[in-house]
């Protein structure tokens, strides 16, 4: 799980990401809860109190809340929450995720439609992403640039060229990170999201990746059973864990 969630981080880079043993404390102005939390993986090189204290002071430091991502069931879940430490109940995006898992060649095979791949992310991917253009932490976490991920940023038009759906996909190691999935209403459940998903697969054989990793909040049946059908399948879950007075 520790590898496999520090390449999902990698993949994902947040503004300031800082090691305290085999944590990595991370902001990014609050966009996101996964480059806004504390990394729990391993030994943090602290007693647990000292290291909560860590966190507390690096999430002071940059304006965000504390909050810690950790495998459920984990060691390292059991001590933050032994300490009195809570699930993330209020994170609109889910406070509970699941890690899903797939090979690319099965993902490449979902669909031939075309889908425009880029190195850079276009004004019309950023419209349909996040409704405008991006802030300067937005583009850091997604478009990070030089020393970040290799990245492609997938576009799926209609026939009139209008955008039907988008994809972000970043190769990290031998794993190819799939996010920002997103189709327009009138556009779903006609095969927009397979063709984005396996040109994005594709993509990332091609630059070296075996397998795929996405991470889908528990709650979000729809997008769950749509990767299930596409053939990944749930390796972990992780949850976020805040102090009792940060609900």
């Amino acid at each position: 799980m520790g590898r496999l969630e520090s390449l999902c981080a990698d993949a994902w880079p947040a503004q300031a990401d800082r090691q305290l043993g085999s944590w990595r404390l991370r902001a990014a102005g609050g966009f996101t809860g996964r480059a806004n939390a504390a990394l729990a993986i391993g030994d943090p090189g602290l007693p647990i109190t000292d290291a909560l204290d860590a966190v507390r002071a690096f999430t002071a430091e940059h304006g965000i809340a504390p909050r810690v991502q950790t495998p459920i069931g984990g060691p390292w879940s059991r001590a933050v929450a032994g300490h009195g430490w809570v699930l993330d109940s209020g994170h609109e995006a889910g406070a509970e995720v699941a890690v899903l898992v797939a090979g690319l060649d099965r993902l490449g095979a979902a669909s031939a439609a075309e889908v425009e791949l880029a190195g850079t992310a276009t004004g019309e991917w950023w419209d349909a992403t996040l409704g405008g253009p991006p802030t300067a932490v937005q583009r850091h976490v997604l478009e990070p640039g030089p020393g970040g991920p290799r990245t492609a940023f997938g576009l799926a038009r209609d026939p009139g060229g209008r955008p039907l759906g988008v994809i972000r996909a970043a190769v990290v190691e031998d794993h190819l990170h799939l996010a920002r999935l997103a189709v327009v209403p009138g556009a779903r459940r006609g095969g927009v999201g397979a063709a984005l998903t396996a040109a994005a697969a594709r993509w990332g054989l091609e630059h070296g990746a075996r397998w795929a990793v996405l991470q889908v909040a528990v709650h979000n049946t729809g997008a769950r059973a749509f990767y299930d059908r596409l053939g990944a399948t749930e390796h972990h879950r992780y949850h976020y864990l805040v102090p009792p007075t940060a609900r």
